[in-house]
């Protein structure tokens, strides 16, 4: 019986801990700067260029999910040409 009681209390003691608000930990972590800008932004799947060396993507959309391409992202270089992602 006082396994259980302790048990018990425990439990409402870590779940009244997790419940706490607390601020989310990358609300306050401020904006990265764009890696790469879009070439033509009035497309609905423009190309991006890259800021860091001026070459502008193979590829109009992410490859994994077809949709338009993220300039925050990181390129991945396939024979000395980006490659962009979403």
């Amino acid at each position: 019986m006082r396994s259980t009681l302790a048990v018990a209390a425990f439990a409402l003691w870590a779940t009244a801990a997790c419940s706490q608000d607390r601020p989310a930990a990358d609300s306050a972590a401020p904006e990265a700067p764009p890696l790469a800008v879009f070439v033509t932004p009035t497309d609905s799947l423009p190309h991006l260029r890259f800021l860091a060396d001026g070459l502008v993507t193979l590829n109009d959309r992410c490859p994994v999910r077809k949709v338009k391409l993220n300039p925050r992202m990181q390129a991945a270089y396939v024979n000395g040409r980006p490659i962009g992602f979403c």
